[in-house]
């Protein structure tokens, strides 16, 4: 799988550009404020359907635009897909396939698929969970797109229920049978679409955990990453069966029922969870240096690509200015674990930054121009 060419139109600070892109190596090189990061945003957002960067799509048209359109050309064994999304804040965006509209945007979701390492990645290790629950809801969705509207659903029923609770806690009395029975109704739906998630979370963790500490070790001289995942319910005695997954749940939910209705927000579900983060037995957050933070961050990232492979495609590895934050031991290991993907795209300040190992195409970006140069 490979991006052979992409267009923009009022995307950022491009008021239009068209790259041809080939597989194997390629760096966009430039200083900083040029542009470089908004080509691999483009790209990372065809995949996702969302930025790296930033948590709403305003920012990504350009000022005084009123949408924004990012076009893609891919080539993934062999055949060749053209998928098309227009930004449009405030309203829908749509999407298109081949040049033929689609009924949903989610729609085009895992026609690419991309990997992408960025400075904001330490947040993975040193944020809050949210972080982490993102990293892994993300992960499901390039994997199997439907996840996005099991996301959807879940985020959907989880406002409709807080939206209750905190009207009941409004009112600072007894909520009355009407209430209670509302709240029952949306308790068995967070249930349902919450042990969906969370049992996809759970059998993704398993599936990453031997593939992070490979990595970690690949990229450190000593220690050992270990994943945890931590719900909000009790599941140490649990399958990730989804009925059983849906009766914790409710169990949970009843348990601190008195406790939600007082405070007015939901206190169960996977929106609670929290995927921690080990070096031996210590947590990485607080604990792991500066360079181990890096490594452990990379890893997630490297597990995420070698998952992806496994499910037989290699996903577009994207390195968004990450070589100048690393170490020189760092930087080459982590260049010879990803020197054979099938397509990588390097965003740079100076070609310097780019490990020898991973020489190839270059593109000059200023001024909002973007010119093959090698």
């Amino acid at each position: 799988m490979y991006v052979a060419h992409l267009t923009l139109q009022d995307f950022r600070s491009y008021e239009s550009a068209e790259i041809a892109l080939d597989p194997g190596i390629s760096a966009f090189l430039g200083p900083n404020g040029q542009g470089k990061t908004n080509l691999v945003e483009a790209i990372g957002y065809v995949a996702l359907h969302g930025s790296h960067r930033v948590s709403t799509d305003a920012p990504l048209v350009r000022h005084g635009a009123q949408r924004a359109i990012v076009r893609a050309g891919i080539v993934r064994d062999e055949r060749k897909a053209l998928v098309e999304l227009e930004i449009n804040p405030g309203r829908a965006n749509r999407a298109r396939l081949n040049r033929s509209p689609v009924q949903r945007p989610r729609e085009v979701l895992g026609m690419l698929r991309t990997v992408l390492f960025a400075p904001e990645d330490l947040v993975l290790v040193k944020g809050d969970p949210g972080e982490r629950r993102r990293f892994l809801d993300e992960l499901l969705t390039v994997r199997a797109p439907r996840f996005a509207g099991v996301r959807s659903d879940y985020d959907r029923v989880l406002k409709q229920r807080n939206a209750l609770l905190k009207s009941a806690a409004a009112h600072r009395r007894a909520p009355g049978p009407e209430v209670l029975s509302t709240l029952d109704v949306w308790d068995t739906h967070l249930a349902r679409t919450g042990a969906e998630l969370l049992g996809a979370r759970l059998e993704l963790v398993a599936l990453l955990e031997p593939l992070v500490a490979k990595a970690y070790a690949a990229l450190a001289p000593s220690g050992a990453a270990v994943l945890e995942y931590r719900s909000s319910v009790d599941i140490t005695e649990l399958s990730t069966d989804r009925a059983q997954l849906a009766e914790a749940l409710l169990k949970g939910m009843a348990e601190t029922r008195r406790n939600e209705l007082e405070r007015g927000v939901s206190l169960v579900g996977p929106h609670r969870d929290e995927l921690l983060l080990r070096l031996g037995d210590l947590p990485a957050r607080g604990y792991a240096s500066h360079g181990e933070s890096w490594s452990f961050a990379l890893a997630l990232r490297l597990a995420s690509y070698e998952l992806l492979r496994s499910d037989g495609d290699d996903p577009v590895l994207i390195l968004d200015d990450v070589f100048a934050e690393l170490d020189t031991g760092r930087r080459n290991r982590l260049a010879e674990l990803v020197a054979q993907a099938e397509q990588v795209l390097i965003t740079a300040a100076v070609p310097e930054d780019v490990p020898e190992r991973l020489s190839g195409a270059a593109y000059e970006v200023a001024n909002g121009e973007v010119t093959r140069v090698r």
